[in-house]
């Protein structure tokens, strides 16, 4: 069981790991040993996922995620399974709980009357400042 928050829990048994050789340097070592992960997690099935919660990390994962809501998290930074394993779970966790928080909603204000009449203020002292700049008029 990973933990997200005290609350939500994962199970081990929904994550699927695959080790894959990683791309990039690492001389012979990078094709002989698969030390690079790739986390698998079924979203859209997931037991221990609230619906609301799926569908905002499907939308947090953008093009990691498959149309079939299948996510996927490709680690590849360190040179050991172990550390690279553990980098794709903590990047999942992060982007969970992250989909966890509840976006605010926006409710649309109008602006004070205040607000406008200082705007139109300063609309009209640039518009002051602007003119005294420019050149006099020969016709004066």
């Amino acid at each position: 069981m990973s933990e997200i928050t005290p609350i939500y829990r994962l199970a081990e048994t929904e994550i699927q790991l695959e080790f894959i050789h990683a791309s990039g340097p690492g001389g012979q070592n990078v094709n002989k040993v698969a030390t690079a992960v790739q986390l698998r997690l079924d979203v859209r099935n997931s037991p221990s996922l609230p619906d609301e919660v799926k569908g905002r990390l499907l939308r947090l994962a953008g093009k990691r995620a498959t149309a079939e809501g299948l996510l996927i998290i490709e680690a590849k930074r360190y040179r050991t399974r172990e550390q690279n394993r553990a980098d794709a779970l903590e990047r999942l966790l992060t982007m969970i709980r992250a989909a966890l928080v509840e976006p605010k909603v926006r409710r649309p204000t109008k602006p004070t009357r205040a607000s406008r009449e200082r705007r139109l203020e300063s609309k009209s002292r640039d518009a002051r400042t602007k003119r005294l700049r420019r050149p006099a008029r020969a016709d004066d």
